[in-house]
């Protein structure tokens, strides 16, 4: 059911049945490596290119999920994924070797909500039983498509931020224990103006207050009804601005519930600028450690905004600014 413009409520409220995320060697000395189903000890995880590595890191949380659920491939109606990679060749050869049927998003580090916003309206509308919906990032993958590769040993600012190298993968049911995905709101494109590539905190910020402040109105709802609210990964740089935003529009964030998974997945004495970033980054602490804090009955509703920089190569290096978005998928237990 469309609430105002652009929620969606799941009257039937589908179940994550099952998670999984799989992560690289920093991750694993991160803050949260006890909830990873795997930590590789390298990033080439036997690879003989990084972009094949990520593929393995999609791969493996989609399979450790399906396992988790003691269910097969065949049993899956659709698989959804995005990443960050040209032509999203993560997601589109994980589907290759899943044999499923394969929807493709591209949100760039919103990718984890989007997809699985569209599995909870597969599964609410009875279109399918279960629905495999995942994202993923490598960080050496993502420097050399969008940035430098990492031997050229370029400096970066205090903004730019850390992509995660991990992939996290939900299975969504219309039946079975677990979270219960309630409520989604689809974000809307925002640029103010902001072309460069190692601020995409602050890029990102405006398209999450917007998300954020239209989940609250089409739902009627305060901050005060979630136990936790969590951007996907906007950073320090970001994180504050949306404070200061979402105060502008009459919206107090408490400190002790508002948080970011870019914030969050890593330790403070590693060297990871201003946060972590990338697709892999909401969805390993999604599908990780949130969802296990719910199964533990630590928290009883969370929202998750997943933000993303919809930028390409081409797109910077002829001048244009960042157009972001951000998208809120609402899970209760």
């Amino acid at each position: 059911m469309l609430k105002g413009r652009q929620t969606w409520i799941f009257e039937s409220k589908p179940v994550i049945i099952s998670s999984a995320a799989v992560v690289g060697p920093f991750e694993g000395k991160g803050a949260l490596a006890e909830d990873f189903d795997v930590i590789h000890e390298d990033v080439w995880m036997g690879a003989d290119t990084v972009e094949r590595a990520e593929k393995r890191l999609l791969e493996e949380a989609c399979n450790v999920a399906i396992e988790k659920a003691g269910m097969k491939k065949e049993d899956i109606q659709f698989f959804i994924s995005g990443d960050l990679m040209n032509q999203i060749i993560s997601s589109s050869f994980t589907a290759r070797s899943l044999d499923m049927p394969f929807f493709g998003v591209f949100g760039a580090c919103s990718s984890s909500m989007e997809g699985l916003a569209l599995a909870s309206l597969i599964v609410d509308s009875k279109a399918a039983q279960y629905v495999l919906a995942g994202a993923s990032s490598h960080n050496i993958a993502v420097e050399k498509q969008f940035r430098y590769p990492t031997e050229y040993g370029a400096q970066k600012p205090p903004t730019a931020q850390w992509t995660v190298t991990g992939a996290g993968v939900g299975l969504i049911a219309q039946q079975g224990e677990g979270p219960k995905v309630t409520s989604a709101t689809i974000g809307k494109v925002v640029d103010m103006g902001i072309g460069d590539p190692y601020n995409m905190g602050a890029a990102m910020a405006p398209a999450a207050a917007d998300t954020i402040e239209n989940h609250f109105k089409n739902l009627n709802i305060e901050p005060s009804y979630y136990d936790l609210i969590a951007t996907g990964d906007l950073g320090r740089v970001g994180h504050e601005l949306v404070i200061e935003l979402l105060k502008k529009k009459g919206i107090e964030m408490p400190k002790d519930k508002f948080m970011d998974c870019g914030l969050m997945i890593y330790k403070d004495d590693q060297p990871v600028m201003a946060g972590g970033s990338g697709c892999g980054c909401s969805a390993t602490v999604t599908y990780a450690h949130l969802l296990k804090r719910m199964k533990k009955g630590e928290l009883k509703k969370i929202l998750i905004i997943a933000t993303g920089a919809l930028l390409s190569p081409i797109s910077y290096q002829q001048g244009e600014t960042i157009p972001c978005i951000a998208h809120a998928v609402s899970i209760e237990m």
